[in-house]
């Protein structure tokens, strides 16, 4: 965790030095002579806690602590006001104000760190509890509520969140010919900054796929226009994607997708699994890209499974990644089974160094039904 940073706000020279001194042993302390100096200092960097004498010239600590209440960014910034004023109408002002601790001169100094310890690590528990309820949110919009029904084929999703996880999306659409988009993308990078980046990416690829197959319903097309999305889009920019951009049509039993650096699929048959050769650059790299698209069949009782890279980084006992050539293993084992992504998932798990999986992770299994096995 980065480095906590503190603000000393003390108009005698001797005591901010001191504080300084102490402090900074701890967490990166930077001081000021008076609320007016403060304010000027809190500008420039925000602290995540204030130590604030209450009498000093120019603004004392009162209005120093009610300016940055005015502050949406400034107003939940913990403070401890150092005073000798002691009378209880101080301590009761203080109080009013939201101020979280009181502490009068002269001070134990073991007793203010272990104070200012205590708040800091309250504040870590806080964010910590907030990240985690954001990044639940963002993940939760990355998906689907629920999947296209369809005859003759067998269609499932399995997801799993980890709070400094990253940007895995799924989504799908039906079109005017009943046939269905499947998306599945990683936007770069982790936490919550990752999963906004892909709840942004998302939106935007649920209305260009709206828009755009009026004209052409090739994902190498559709690819090619959302690579100029990322490359162009003020708020997306520098932004990149590894996307599998499926099209599924059960009427003609195919899969035609277009591959931007996505992990690539894994078609099972009852002959056994293959992993298609193809994939394009991913997005946001480079403008003017070309993709390609490439048509499996669905034979009765194939199976086409697409994941995110959180399973094939999943360390293995021996210290390895589980890699493309354990996922298509595992794909081979759970085929046939009643839940076969949750076969595939345990089986994972059995080989891992963890009982848990160490980053966000996505699957999707889609399979027609072998009516003649």
């Amino acid at each position: 965790m980065a480095e906590h940073t503190v603000l000393i706000v003390e108009d005698e020279s001797t005591v901010r030095e001191l504080l300084k001194y102490r402090l900074g042993k701890h967490y990166d302390v930077y001081a000021a002579e008076n609320g007016e100096e403060a304010l000027d200092r809190i500008e420039e960097t925000i602290p995540d806690l204030i130590i604030s004498d209450i009498m000093m010239p120019k603004m004392d600590g009162f209005a120093l602590q009610s300016a940055l209440q005015t502050d949406k960014n400034t107003r939940v910034i913990p403070f401890i006001f150092l005073t000798a004023r002691a009378d209880e109408e101080a301590r009761q002002q203080g109080q009013r104000k939201g101020v979280d601790d009181y502490i009068t001169k002269p001070f134990d100094m073991e007793a203010l760190l272990s104070r200012v310890e205590r708040l800091l690590e309250r504040i870590d528990m806080f964010q910590t509890q907030l990240n985690a309820e954001i990044g639940q949110d963002f993940s939760n919009r990355l998906l689907p509520d629920q999947v296209p029904t369809v005859e003759d084929y067998k269609f499932r999703f399995h997801s799993e969140a980890r709070q400094q996880g990253g940007g895995d999306l799924f989504d799908w659409t039906e079109t005017d010919n009943d046939t269905y988009f499947l998306t599945i993308g990683d936007v770069m990078g982790k936490g919550l900054r990752a999963k906004f980046y892909a709840f942004s990416f998302l939106s935007y690829v649920r209305s260009t796929l709206h828009t755009l197959l009026k004209e052409s319903t090739s994902p190498a097309a559709l690819m090619a226009r959302l690579n100029d999305m990322l490359l162009n889009d003020e708020v997306l920019e520098d932004t990149f994607a590894t996307f599998l951009l499926m099209h599924w049509s059960p009427n003609t039993h195919t899969v035609t997708y277009a591959n931007a650096g996505h992990c690539r699929p894994v078609l099972m048959t009852p002959d056994g699994p293959e992993v298609p050769e193809h994939s394009d650059l991913i997005l946001g790299l480079e403008e003017d890209v070309a993709f390609s698209d490439v048509t499996l069949d669905l034979d009765p009782g194939a199976a086409l499974v697409a994941y995110t890279d959180g399973l094939m980084e999943q360390r293995t006992q021996d210290g390895d990644m589980l890699g493309e050539d354990g996922v298509r293993d595992l794909v081979a084992e759970a085929y046939g089974s009643d839940d076969s992504i949750r076969a595939l998932l345990d089986s994972a798990l059995i080989r891992s160094a963890s009982d848990q999986f160490e980053d966000d992770l996505l699957v999707t299994w889609l399979q027609r039904e072998n009516r003649n096995g």
